[in-house]
């Protein structure tokens, strides 16, 4: 073997080898193989903040595979993602695969889209590793672990149940909190729109609607219905007459094809799909889908934050909309797009690789999820190289006239819009394009409601048929939702590309955010997370500091910028912010009185072993009246903490031991020890009944851990019943369990009910008739085993339809489960290309052929 070539992923590695032939080897690296270890901070901050990169053990296998093919390969060509974090991937293999005894040539190749010439261009021009770019990811990484090792601890002692802190994270949660306060803390307002419906005397005398815009020559603010009653009073009586015509030509360019942020928002808004869920089928389209030929890529990376395009793609979609629209939507000149000056230069927006590409010619081979993907980004791509919109507009002002004892004057207004040329909205459909201009309101003179206008003539009257009068009120700002969540976070320059998925994903997992419906909203331990890092560490977790450290991470990239430079200014702000939220210092008065009281103690527990450390009550009470009396270092609130549980489990041995409490100070905390230590509640050990006889599922093994949910729920119930309470942590565990085994509870919804307990209702409607089309099954595939599964349909379906009845939900990765497996027995089902549209079924898998090339 000669060459030898390493990407992440094995759908990609597929397409790319059927590209370059049997002259390459092509692998699959599956993503990192090495990274920081998971129990250590693996950082020498005084040592230029050197990293301890260990392999990932889950890519044990991997790398040794990896370095057997290497010890023949006379070059290597590493072509991970061209981002940041595929040029660090490069660099770990490179640096895990090298072999002093036997020097191997290294090339990294990248690329934007998976074709054959773009593969093949990459390869024909080969470069090193770029360590600017391996740096500036380096620096993110170690940036991220201090931040995370250094703070997680400090919320595990304040707050109950806490998960940990990210750096990018954590500033979404504050963006979410503090939307929710503002929402909290709104006023409604009340106020009037008020109009009047009204027709020509002459035809055509179809009524339409006129509102009133202004007052004595300001802006109409009506705010009370009174107001509104006295407007209505001096209008009734006069006459309308229309006092100008307003024309005018709007121009409206297309937008720009799709960058990461962007598909993610469109995505959501049109379809609902989540940004993690748009960049899991933005993958699939990147790294080849077969329609007849062998995999192909259909899109570029969809990691880029560039609206830049080649001038060979702009070039064929222009030839494309000339045969397809006509030579008047090309413009002239190709439409070009301010490109933000931190935006990846390399990198082009995300488009298809080939725009005669159409969705229509791939909707048999994409599911249901992908074409509504495609669909958008080819539409997009398209519409952005198409010539302008032209729309004529035009506004009637009509006035109400005056009667000779008024000086008050009112002037209403309507206006109606024409498409002369709708130019690339042929593409993207004129409604489509209203619904998005509404969103936006870019411009107030669209906010105003459209009408269907009659032709008027200025200085001519109209009918009055009756006045209307609409009471509002203001609105609070809307929830975010995970599209303008990404937006938000976009605009602030916090976060990049390839983080803005799974930031989302991260905050719904800890449990400091969840949605209502398709809203965003945080939980109590979100609030309390967020309150804590913003009160204790507020420069840290500061909006504008977060943007900035984004943009020192670029100028690392550009070089710049050193990495251990960047981090070493960081790290001095950040050692005394860290130190400044441990607390202030212990009340020295309650502390003495505290070790004044333990000094009665005569008897003391003797001391414990946890791991390697041992514990002495008697020496940690010492040590804290040494550093007292040394003054050399403060008494935090954890120690005083610490101290004030030893009283209490000491109180026996010291006399008029409630008396000296008051006396010092600390009653109250004290009844608060004691609550905390309250035995488990009703509700708690009802959970645990529910979960009684229940026949668990085999333990499962994933990687080297086993889990089983036996002896986990026995562990719970053995706590329990010797009259400890569970953790914020174990109770979500332990619901998480009860719905899962929802089918083995009797009287399931009532009694869960009554807990506040409930199973979340899959949105989605189809999944009940799915599962009914399902019941036509007859003959059923024998079971495969691959590995040590064993994957048997039948089982599968009985699952789902178990979980269905008890449950009323599935999960979306469950529902694409089912739709493939109907796909796969579709010739058993009579109903299946009737209802293939209403229900989204996939289309039927082809069967294979003598000829390669058919279908």
């Amino acid at each position: 073997m000669k060459n030898l070539v390493i990407v992440e992923s094995p759908a990609k590695a597929k397409t790319i080898n059927k590209i370059l032939g049997k002259d390459y080897v092509v692998k699959a690296s599956m993503g990192h193989v090495r990274d920081l270890p998971e129990r250590e901070l693996g950082v020498d901050v005084e040592r230029d903040f050197k990293p301890k990169y260990v392999n990932i053990k889950t890519r044990e296998k991997v790398l040794k595979e990896l370095k057997a093919l290497a010890k023949d390969a006379d070059c290597i060509y590493l072509a991970p993602d061209p981002d940041r974090e595929g040029e660090a991937i490069a660099w770990h293999l490179k640096t895990a695969l090298e072999d002093k005894k036997r020097p191997v040539e290294f090339k990294r190749v990248t690329y934007n889209e998976i074709t054959a010439p773009a593969i093949r261009a990459a390869f024909a021009e080969p470069r090193a590793v770029d360590q600017a770019k391996v740096d500036s990811q380096q620096a993110r990484r170690i940036l991220d672990r201090i931040v995370g090792y250094k703070v997680s601890p400090l919320l595990w002692r304040r707050i109950r149940g806490a998960s940990s802190a990210g750096r990018v994270q954590s500033i979404a949660v504050r963006l979410v909190c503090e939307r929710e306060r503002e929402i909290q803390n709104f006023k409604a307002e009340e106020y009037w729109i008020l109009g009047a419906k009204v027709r020509k005397f002459i035809d055509p005398r179809d009524p339409f609607a006129i509102t009133l815009a202004r007052i004595d020559g300001k802006k109409a603010e009506v705010k009370s219905s009174e107001q509104a009653q006295t407007i209505h009073a001096d209008l009734e009586g006069r006459t309308l007459r229309v006092s100008s015509i307003i024309r005018r030509e709007i121009t409206r360019r297309a937008p720009p094809a799709f960058i990461t942020s962007t598909l993610q928002q469109a995505a959501s808004n049109r379809y609902g799909f989540t940004p993690k869920r748009t960049m899991q089928i933005a993958q699939k389209l990147y790294e080849g889908k077969d329609f007849g030929e062998g995999p192909t890529g259909l899109i570029t990376y969809m990691r880029t934050d560039s609206v830049a395009l080649s001038p060979i793609a702009i070039n064929a979609v222009r030839e494309f909309i000339g045969r397809e629209f006509g030579a008047e939507f090309v413009p002239e000149k190709p439409n070009f797009y301010r490109v933000k000056a931190d935006a990846q230069a390399a990198h082009e927006a995300i488009r298809p690789t080939d725009a005669f590409r159409t969705p229509e010619k791939l909707a048999q081979f994409l599911d249901t999820d992908e074409l509504k993907l495609y669909r958008l980004i080819w539409e997009r791509f398209v519409a952005c190289q198409m010539a302008s919109a032209k729309i004529a507009q035009r506004t009637a002002e009509i006035e109400a006239i005056p009667p000779p004892d008024s000086e008050s004057t009112y002037l209403f207004r309507a206006t109606t819009s024409e498409v002369l040329f709708p130019g690339y909205m042929r593409v993207t459909g004129i409604e489509e394009e209203r619904r998005a201009e509404r969103k936006k309101g870019e411009e107030e003179e669209e906010e105003e409601t459209l009408v269907k206008l009659p032709p008027l003539e200025e200085g001519e009257t109209v009918e009055k048929l009756d006045w209307t009068g609409e009471r509002k009120e203001t609105q609070p700002p809307p929830r975010y939702t995970e599209a303008s969540l990404v937006k938000a976070l976009e605009e602030n320059g916090v976060g990049r590309p390839s983080t803005y998925a799974s930031i989302l994903s991260t905050i719904v997992d800890r449990r400091y955010v969840e949605k209502d419906k398709r809203a965003l909203k945080p939980t109590t331990m979100g609030f309390n997370v967020n309150d804590f890092l913003v009160q204790y560490l507020p420069s840290l977790f500061d909006v504008q500091f977060t943007a900035r450290m984004e943009e020192e991470l670029d100028s690392v990239e550009a070089g710049n910028l050193t990495w251990v430079s960047m981090l070493g200014t960081f790290y001095g702000s950040f050692k005394d912010w860290v130190e400044k939220a441990k607390g202030p210092p212990a009340d020295i008065g309650k502390l003495n009185g505290i070790l004044e009281m333990l000094s009665a103690v005569r008897e003391w527990a003797p001391p414990t072993k946890r791991g390697k450390r041992t514990y002495s009550d008697e020496e940690f009470v010492n040590s804290v009246r040494e550093q007292l009396a040394a003054e050399e270092k403060v008494v935090s609130e954890r120690q005083f903490e610490a101290l004030l549980k030893l009283a209490a489990r000491y109180k026996g041995q010291i006399s008029d031991f409630d008396a000296r409490a008051n006396q010092v100070g600390i009653a109250t905390e004290l009844a608060d020890l004691e609550r905390a230590s309250e035995p488990p509640d009703d509700a708690m050990r009802e959970r645990i009944q529910l979960l009684v006889g229940v026949p668990f599922n085999p333990p499962r093994q994933i990687g080297k851990r086993v889990y089983d949910d036996s002896v986990f729920f026995g562990s719970l119930k053995e706590q329990v019943d010797s009259g400890r309470r569970l953790s914020d942590n174990q109770l979500h565990h332990l619901d998480k369990m009860i719905l899962k085994y929802a089918g083995h509870i009797p009287d399931f919804e009532q009694r869960t009910a009554a807990l506040g307990l409930q199973a979340e209702t899959q949105a989605d409607p189809n999944i009940g008739p799915l599962l009914e089309l399902s019941q036509q099954i007859v003959t059923w595939k024998p079971a495969v085993q691959r590995g040590n599964r064993v994957w048997d349909d039948k089982e599968f379906m009985d699952s789902l339809r178990g979980q269905f009845a008890a449950k009323k939900s599935l999960s979306p990765r469950q529902v694409m489960a089912l739709k493939k497996m109907l796909s796969r027995y579709a010739d058993q089902i009579s109903e299946y290309d009737g209802r293939a549209e209403e229900l989204g079924l996939l289309a039927k898998p082809k069967r294979k052929s003598a000829s390669p090339k058919e279908g």
